[in-house]
C-alpha cells in the first residue's frame, strides 16, 4: 500500500496518508474538518537500476560497443605503468636488501 501526500486549500495543512489504492481520496482536512483537502501528485521515489540486464550494458549500438572495446587497453597501460615499482616475492612482501 502506498504513501499518498494530501493538501488543505483551506489552510494548506500537509499530510501523508498510507491507504490502499483501491481507497478514495480523502476529502476532510484532519487539521481544519473542512471538505477542501486533495491528493498532491508528487514525483514518487526514483527507480535505480544497478547491474547488469538493463539498456547502458546490453542493448548498445555495435559502433558504441566497438569504440569502448578500442579505448580499454589505453586505460589499462595507463594503470598499470602508475603502480608500485617495487617487485613483490612468491610470499606477497616487497623484495628489500636487508
Amino acid at each position: 500500500m502506498p504513501t499518498y501526500d494530501y493538501r488543505c486549500k483551506a489552510c494548506e495543512h500537509e499530510w501523508e496518508l498510507f491507504q490502499s489504492i483501491k481507497a478514495n481520496p480523502i476529502r476532510k482536512c484532519p487539521e481544519c474538518g473542512k471538505l477542501k483537502a486533495e491528493r498532491v501528485i508528487g514525483t514518487g521515489g526514483g527507480i535505480i537500476f544497478k547491474g547488469s540486464g538493463f539498456y547502458k550494458t546490453d542493448y548498445r549500438s555495435d559502433s558504441y560497443k566497438n569504440a569502448a572495446k578500442a579505448d580499454k587497453p589505453a586505460s589499462e597501460s595507463k594503470s598499470e605503468s602508475k603502480g608500485d615499482s617495487g617487485k613483490k616475492n612468491s610470499s606477497g612482501s616487497k623484495n628489500s636488501s636487508d
